[in-house]
């Protein structure tokens, strides 16, 4: 009989990479990202399959300001 793994999915926010008093500098994503990391290590210890999905919205909106700065 093959054992079948449950999934969990896990959406995390574009503003799960900044912190409350943080610019969102890439260090600081970074930091937060590698932070985020290791706390979910443990799912992946035990009998799920994990899918982790993310949105992006503040990183997109401050490359969209960035480029639109550069224009004037």
């Amino acid at each position: 009989m093959v054992k079948t793994r449950k999934l969990m999915v896990l959406a995390l926010g574009g503003n799960a990479l900044l912190g409350a008093k943080e610019k969102g500098t890439i260090s600081e994503q970074e930091a937060n990202a590698a932070r985020t990391a290791k706390e979910l290590l443990p799912i992946l210890k035990t009998d799920y399959d994990l899918v982790i999905t993310h949105g992006n919205g503040p990183q997109v909106g401050n490359i969209l300001i960035q480029n639109e700065s550069a224009l004037i």
